[in-house]
């Protein structure tokens, strides 16, 4: 019985070294703005608004092992009789990332990281439009795996050479 490893091959501390690793360190507020430039008439405006919300994920290599990934929303509600609210925020994470395979860095820092993202940032939309005066902006998710291959498909489509993580962008019905 004392002859026996506690660690047998595969099973040990060596062994979860070697697997990939993933952390998310911090999440944060980046820049936020929001302007409801026509009040107070605005909130005399029969018309609804028409809603354009664009998104924008940008990935930068922080140090060894740590990356941020930076989702950027924008959205403005306007009308014939002007403009309602605009919000901008970039919100962002920092991840640590080990033992992760190079063709799954790419899929995993512009769909899965940003999927862990969204839902604090479309809350904080959805609170900085109601503070504003206006009922709240609850956005519909992002298909970030769909925008990621549209991405990837159109730099094949350019002869964009590998290597660069890319960004993304894109937009989305609110």
């Amino acid at each position: 019985m004392a002859d026996q490893d506690p660690n047998p091959a595969g099973n040990g501390a060596d062994g979860a070294e070697d697997q990939p690793q993933v952390a998310t360190i911090a999440q944060y507020v980046k820049d936020l703005s929001v302007e409801s430039p026509s009040s107070p008439q605005v909130f005399q405006w029969q018309e609804q608004p028409g809603l354009d919300v664009q998104f924008q994920l940008n990935v930068n290599n922080v140090q060894t092992d740590v990356h941020e990934v930076s989702l950027k929303i924008e959205v403005k509600a306007t009308s014939a009789q002007g403009t309602h609210f605009l919000v901008d925020l970039t919100y962002a994470g920092l991840f640590g990332i080990r033992n992760l395979p190079e063709e799954a860095m790419a899929p995993f820092l512009l769909i899965e990281a940003p999927r862990l993202l969204f839902p604090f940032a479309r809350q904080i939309v959805a609170d900085s439009i109601q503070n504003t005066g206006f009922a709240p902006l609850l956005l519909d998710p992002i298909d970030f795996a769909a925008a990621y291959m549209n991405q990837v498909q159109a730099q094949q489509g350019e002869g964009a050479g590998g290597g660069a993580t890319p960004a993304v962008e894109g937009s989305t019905d609110a």
